[in-house]
């Protein structure tokens, strides 16, 4: 199975294929992986490719971040979802993985946070700089073992689109956890 079996959008694949290309070197066949958030087209790749998947039931994480404390794999994956929590250092504390994978949007000058005034999940409290979700991480006991930028160009004109052909948008990690 491949992505090209969903039906989704361009910007979408790009980063699902952007994601998969700076996974792929690490992972280990047949690894298990807890993916933070609901199921998805990703977490369905990576099952088709023969990882153990499990995901989060789309519990509030800010209230229960010990729910993830309950699934001992070998790693964990979060794309764009630490950026929804107001306490996403709970929730790097409780990992029990040694080995986390985590996108996130970066703050971009030109550009508020998002926000969805009809949705109360689908907004952001945090969009961050490189250096600060490098410090949360610490903080919440992990160590960057690499790390990658990319652009998320639009097919729109004006200036917003044509400064995000140029402008970082999101921020991928791999990280291991420290030793105590």
């Amino acid at each position: 199975m491949s992505l090209d079996t969903y039906k989704i959008s361009s910007s979408k694949q790009r980063r699902y294929d952007k994601t998969w290309a700076f996974m792929e070197p690490s992972l280990k066949p047949g690894a298990s992986i807890l993916d933070i958030g609901t199921p998805n087209p990703f977490s369905e790749l990576l099952s088709s490719k023969g990882f153990q998947v499990i995901n989060t039931g789309g519990e509030d994480l800010d209230d229960y971040p010990e729910s993830i404390s309950n699934n001992k794999t070998d790693i964990v994956t979060a794309f764009e979802i630490f950026e929804h929590l107001l306490n996403p250092l709970g929730v790097l504390r409780a990992i029990q993985a040694e080995r986390l994978f985590v996108s996130v949007p970066l703050s971009l000058w030109f550009a508020k946070a998002y926000r969805n005034k009809n949705d109360k999940w689908d907004q952001h409290f945090h969009e961050f700089e490189d250096w600060q979700f490098d410090w949360l991480l610490e903080k919440g006991g992990w160590e960057i073992v690499r790390k990658e930028k990319w652009t998320s160009p639009t097919p729109l004109n004006g200036i917003r689109p044509l400064l995000r052909r140029f402008t970082p948008r999101y921020y991928m990690v791999e990280a291991k956890r420290k030793k105590a």
